[in-house]
């Protein structure tokens, strides 16, 4: 199974999933009282609120009829606007920070704040003198 990043727009995420010869479009969206997971254009998961809504979200590809089989994803958002994106200053558009795919073999895709080397980055300018100059205050 992989996994792809098509689209990472204002309160949308589009992602390509291929496991062998099928193909699904798993999309996320943010509207103004819940946010939405589809598969192939139809609602899998919803969560509703303004504010603390729900951002892990578990879906299974490829199940038959009875609902047997097929793989398990989690799909993680992180639907923090990402300052660095120019569009967010210029435009008022609240890009999602990061995105997160996985089955229970490994990570199908990783992106942004949720990325393992986004785990790796100092998180202020003290912490980067710590790591790099062995300096305290």
């Amino acid at each position: 199974m992989q996994a792809s990043l098509v689209r990472l727009a204002s309160w949308k995420i589009d992602i390509k999933i291929s496991d062998g010869e099928n193909m699904h479009v798993l999309q996320w969206r943010r509207h103004f009282t819940h946010d939405e997971v589809l598969v192939n254009g139809r609602t899998q998961q919803t969560s509703y609120g303004l504010w603390g809504r729900e951002t892990i979200y578990g879906l299974v590809f490829g199940k038959d009829e009875e609902g047997n089989g097929g793989t398990k994803v989690m799909l993680v958002v992180d639907p923090t606007a990402d300052a660095l994106e120019t569009s967010y200053w210029l435009e008022g558009a609240s890009v999602p920070s990061g995105v997160r795919i996985e089955t229970s073999e490994g990570v199908l895709l990783a992106h942004g704040s949720l990325d393992e080397r986004a785990y790796d980055r100092p998180a202020d300018f003290s912490e980067w003198i710590r790591k790099n100059m062995g300096m305290k205050w």
